[in-house]
């Protein structure tokens, strides 16, 4: 199976990312530095250090595709919840459909991964 065209895909996986990214140690912060902390080091350093051979071109350690999948899941499930834990609905409801625009995109990402990467 040849790997899917990611460039739109990959717009709203960033975009997911980056809300993630800033939400969830902006939330947990108000409770516990080392939990905001250790949440940038999970949503940013996770992927960067585990990928999929074929997903990235440079792979430090590599992993199964569902593992990658997981890694896509934890910040879209991390955008969501910190948005409307952060956020007035007309900040959060974006996010949301972000998340869920992100959610249709990948799947041909995801077959890929779980078929031929991993």
């Amino acid at each position: 199976m040849e790997r899917p065209d990611d460039r739109v895909p990959s717009v709203f996986r960033f975009a997911t990312e980056l809300v993630a990214w800033v939400a969830t140690p902006w939330a947990l912060a108000r409770y516990s530095w080392p939990a905001a902390v250790l949440s940038l080091v999970v949503l940013i350093g996770g992927p960067a250090v585990f990928a999929t051979p074929g997903d990235k071109n440079k792979v430090v350690v590599p992993v199964p595709g569902w593992v990658t999948v997981v890694f896509v899941l934890l910040q879209l499930v991390a955008a969501v919840v910190s948005a409307w834990w952060l956020w007035p609905a007309w900040a959060a409801v974006p996010v949301t459909l972000l998340a869920a625009a992100t959610l249709r995109t990948e799947q041909p990402r995801w077959r890929w991964l779980m078929s031929s990467a991993g």
